[in-house]
């Protein structure tokens, strides 16, 4: 295993602090300064990895992994470096014979706190499930990481190919539509909430977490009939979904949704630095349209505009220009309850995870809620499999029945 950057383009020491960064910081008011776990799960068939082999290699790597070798500092606005890596604290072993889906190891890894004493805000967990298989669930603080920053962790910590990872995200210079996207986004997220009668309410605080998976194959598929991408039929069969689920609950259809779209910039060379590289984008589902076809459409052009504007290098611009205790203010009101539904991810490992000769079946990277928010979505893709997974708040009792209404979403759109 060759070494890992820290972020910077070089090898060496690591500082003994860095400072957090904009969107750092707002993590950490969403979550009014506790951690807030962001799990990635991969699913295996077949006879686990012994914990001790798990544990060996994790204490091999991790010193290695910038990532995993800080933690934010009590109080203060940096990351501090920690040293003398427990790893029996770190990487535990769980039986639970009757979960089928994953569903009650998700439960687990958003409720039970991280118990890592002094060292930094990271654990994996090795789950027995039913019929023989496995999980192997790498958490993080999303304060210290962001979605594509724990792939490459968990890549890094846990793959027989660590580098076997995605590509960076090289940055580009912004369009001006970008730079007027971003404060349309900007005004909006402090502007009158947008009606969401779905997903307003008060949050209850308990938390469940439901998945689906189907074949990659399907959803490209789809894009190719409708000259979509991946991400557009997502979405698109997303707000299908929620106009079946709000029609069956009240017999109304549900106004167009605000959801906010993770996107990704941390470019090459920062794949192991700590810290979240992401922005946001205000995204409107069109849960009011009936034609499945006229949803991708919609979602489409949308998304085409967020691109060929270059939304997401217009953000990062903007975010690296603003006094990061302000940047921080806006992003808590950009993916705030009162003005989006919730984040609508979606996260591409590319290649299976590969552990002690066993590919990941499936796998699913999500977060526990903060912030008014009550429900959010992650497409989880790697090779040949996606992996749908809804967490939403206990007052969204039936939000358990979205990734079966997506899966009919995608026959309604197949049959178009």
């Amino acid at each position: 295993m060759r070494p890992l950057r820290s972020g910077r383009g070089t090898d060496g020491p690591l500082p003994p602090t860095l400072p957090l960064g904009t969107v750092d910081l707002a993590y950490r008011l969403a979550a009014r300064g506790r951690p807030l776990p962001l799990p990635l799960v991969f699913a295996f068939d077949g006879p686990a990895p012994s914990l001790d082999s798990v544990r060996a290699r994790i204490a091999e790597r991790a010193p290695r992994i910038p990532a995993l070798n800080y933690r934010p500092a009590q109080g203060a606005k940096t990351f501090r470096r920690v040293g003398g890596l427990a790893v029996e604290r770190h990487v535990r072993e769980l039986r639970l014979p009757e979960d089928t889906d994953g569903t009650a190891t998700g439960r687990l890894l958003l409720s039970r706190p991280m118990t890592t004493g002094d060292g930094p805000l990271w654990d994996v967990w090795l789950v027995h499930g039913a019929a023989g298989g496995h999980l192997l669930c790498y958490r993080t603080d999303h304060t210290v990481q962001d979605g594509m920053g724990a792939v490459y962790a968990a890549r890094a910590l846990l793959d027989d190919r660590p580098d076997a990872q995605p590509a960076g995200q090289p940055g580009a210079r912004p369009a001006p539509s970008g730079l007027a996207g971003v404060l349309g986004d900007i005004a909006a997220g402090f502007g009158v909430p947008t009606p969401k009668p779905g997903f307003d309410g008060p949050v209850g605080g308990r938390t469940g977490v439901c998945h689906v998976t189907v074949p990659l194959a399907r959803l490209r598929g789809l894009g190719r009939e409708h000259g979509a991408t991946v991400n557009d039929v997502y979405l698109a069969a997303l707000a299908g979904a929620v106009r079946t689920w709000h029609l069956k609950a009240t017999g109304t259809v549900h106004p167009p949704l605000p959801v906010a779209v993770p996107m990704s910039v941390r470019a090459p060379g920062e794949e192991h630095a700590p810290g979240n590289r992401i922005v946001t984008a205000r995204l409107l589902l069109p849960c009011d349209e009936p034609s499945p076809a006229g949803a991708v459409r919609l979602v489409a052009a949308r998304l085409r505009r967020l691109k060929e504007s270059r939304r997401r290098d217009a953000f990062r611009v903007l975010m690296a220009s603003t006094p990061r205790g302000i940047g921080a203010r806006i992003g808590v009101r950009l993916v705030n309850g009162s003005v989006v539904a919730g984040p609508a991810s979606m996260v591409p490992l590319g290649a299976p995870l590969l552990h002690q000769g066993a590919p990941a079946r499936w796998t699913a990277a999500y977060s526990g809620l903060a912030n008014g928010v009550r429900c959010l979505v992650t497409l989880t893709s790697q090779h040949d499999t996606a992996c749908l997974t809804v967490v939403h708040d206990e007052n969204l009792p039936t939000a358990d029945e979205l990734p079966g209404l997506w899966l009919s979403a995608l026959l309604e759109l197949e049959r178009t």
